[in-house]
């Protein structure tokens, strides 16, 4: 299938909390991880402040007014030179309307953004068993292997003062 003349991007704003809400959900279905995304969403202000903040990123792929794919990314400004990189950290298109040119244009416009932003990369990662992230980023840019770590944050508990 090709990309429909129906489908849009465009990124969101402060004022649209509810798109950002419309694509957790997409997110939740598409990661297999409706708890995660749907169980316990912020609140309209804690949406609307991320969205309106300089270092949050969200495009959303819209087919008649319905978010059908979009992705989250963060703006990290460096230090050793005045020049940033972007993370996308979620990249996801509905089953639905998979294969179609979705995710390469979501991450197309996030390129002509990057340029506004001074950014000279856009970087992402991929599960090792995620075949089809894989394959749309190979095609997009240079692999590297890397190691990732999650690394603990204490928890305050309401006793720790």
């Amino acid at each position: 299938m090709a990309f429909s003349e129906l489908i849009s991007i465009r990124p969101l704003c402060a004022t649209d909390p509810a798109l950002l809400e419309n694509l957790l959900t997409v997110f939740g279905a598409a990661f297999g991880d409706a708890d995660t995304y749907n169980s316990q969403h912020p609140s309209r202000d804690y949406l609307e402040r991320l969205l309106a903040s300089p270092y949050f990123i969200a495009l959303v792929a819209l087919e008649q007014g319905i978010v059908i794919g979009g992705l989250a990314a963060y703006e990290l400004q460096k230090f050793e030179q005045e020049r940033s990189e972007i993370y996308i950290y979620d990249l996801a298109v509905a089953a639905t309307h998979r294969r179609m040119g979705i995710a390469t244009a979501l991450i197309n416009e996030l390129q002509k953004m990057a340029v506004s932003r001074n950014a000279y990369a856009l970087f992402v990662q991929a599960d090792i068993e995620d075949a089809p992230a894989i394959a749309l980023y190979s095609k997009l840019g240079r692999r590297e292997e890397v190691l990732h770590f999650d690394i603990a944050v204490p928890q305050n508990s309401p006793t720790d003062s």
